[in-house]
């Protein structure tokens, strides 16, 4: 029995390539944060705003359900993968770029803190965000990409979709 595959689709395609740019970019930028950051350990200050200091995040996002246990990391890995594996079959049965995009974005950011986790039990973290004195708990470009998949899947859930027409008039498409 001969077993053949079908093409990507061009949701898969989009959300690949973008949660490819997300999790190249992160890694880069941990890199350089690694880098510049560690040793000696520092706090630059970029704007009045925004300092870039290192942090390690044992936990999930923003620092939440913190585990120090050796199975950590490979238990929270484990639940992202399986989140990126549920986002690409979503990606792949998406006609919608919007919706593709932010999926890649989404998994990108994911597969770039489970890299960090497998890597060394710990996110690297490093952009502080403050104003008057209250300060956001410190994060990276994976997690910029994992907010703003969701943000932009929100948003973009609050808007019909575009109903294209066939030749005979009749509505083709998903309908709101």
């Amino acid at each position: 029995m001969k077993t053949t595959w079908a093409a990507p689709s061009a949701g898969l395609k989009l959300a690949g390539a973008v949660g490819a740019m997300v999790l190249v970019l992160d890694q880069l930028t941990k890199w350089a944060a690694l880098e510049q950051l560690l040793a000696p350990p520092r706090l630059i200050e970029v704007t009045p705003f925004l300092n870039l200091v290192l942090g390690f995040n044992t936990g999930v996002s923003f620092g939440l359900l913190e585990n120090d246990s050796a199975y950590g990391p490979w238990l929270l890995s484990g639940a992202a993968l399986l989140v990126v594996a549920v986002l690409v079959v979503w990606a792949a049965r998406s006609d919608s770029r919007t919706e593709a995009a932010s999926f890649g974005a989404i998994a990108g950011g994911a597969v770039g803190n489970v890299v960090d986790r497998l890597r060394q039990s710990a996110v690297t973290d490093f952009i502080d965000l403050h104003a008057f004195g209250w300060h956001w708990p410190t994060f990276n470009v994976a997690d910029i990409g994992i907010t703003g998949g969701v943000g932009l899947l929100l948003i973009s859930g609050l808007w019909p979709r575009r109903v294209a027409s066939d030749e005979t008039g009749g509505r083709v498409g998903k309908q709101p």
